[in-house]
């Protein structure tokens, strides 16, 4: 990097909306998958033969196994998308917490809620 002790007020602005976006799609997803997983079993399945109500079963408990997941890692990533935009309040946001230099931005375009650089990530490998 040039030197640059954080990124500029425009570059902060630019990864808020980046990363506003982001979250506004994983929050509209993770509503929709908490809607359906608190649907239940609303589609009834009474007077089909128990071999298919098995079966159905069986790829429901699946399908809702890979949903209740997917609504934690998307938890888990809205709090790391806000926690980043408290970083950006803060002006500290792209600063590796381990190297104390600026994360690239290419890294932060991919990961947004990226704390560590790669060079502190594969350190700690």
């Amino acid at each position: 990097m040039d030197g640059k002790t954080r990124y500029s007020d425009e570059e902060l602005e630019e990864f808020r909306a980046i990363i506003q976006e982001k979250l506004e799609v994983t929050k509209r997803d993770y509503k929709k998958v908490m809607d359906e997983l608190s649907k239940g079993n609303e589609n009834g399945v009474d007077d089909t033969s128990p071999t298919f109500h098995a079966l159905e079963e069986g790829c429901e408990a699946q399908s809702k196994t890979q949903m209740i997941q997917f609504a934690a890692r998307a938890q888990k990533f809205i709090q790391g998308l806000q926690a980043a935009l408290v970083r950006i309040d803060n002006k500290t946001y792209g600063i590796c917490r381990e190297t104390g230099k600026l994360i690239p931005k290419e890294r932060l375009r991919a990961v947004p809620h990226a704390t560590l650089s790669i060079e502190a990530k594969q350190n700690r490998r």
